[in-house]
């Protein structure tokens, strides 16, 4: 019998975790614009509002043939303030 190999999850693998990092670096970066936004899941938001970090890393958790650093790339030109 086969056995299948279980995939390591985006969040817990090498390139999720620098992903994660870079997002962080952008949160605190005032040159972005990373406020929250709204979140119908109220039990895991309470406030209704899911992190900038959540949400892009969920995204790129199930969207798993995206480039991530290209992805990275267009979202710092779409949130960058001018």
């Amino acid at each position: 019998m086969a056995t299948v190999k279980k995939r390591v999850s985006f969040f817990e693998s090498e390139e999720g975790i620098k992903i994660a990092e870079i997002l962080r670096q952008m949160t605190v970066d005032s040159a972005f614009n990373t406020d929250s936004s709204y979140s119908a899941n109220s039990v895991r938001y309470p406030d209704n509002l899911i992190p900038f970090v959540d949400k892009h890393m969920n995204y790129l958790n199930m969207h798993p043939n995206m480039d991530p650093y290209q992805y990275l790339a267009n979202l710092r030109l779409m949130t960058r303030h001018r």
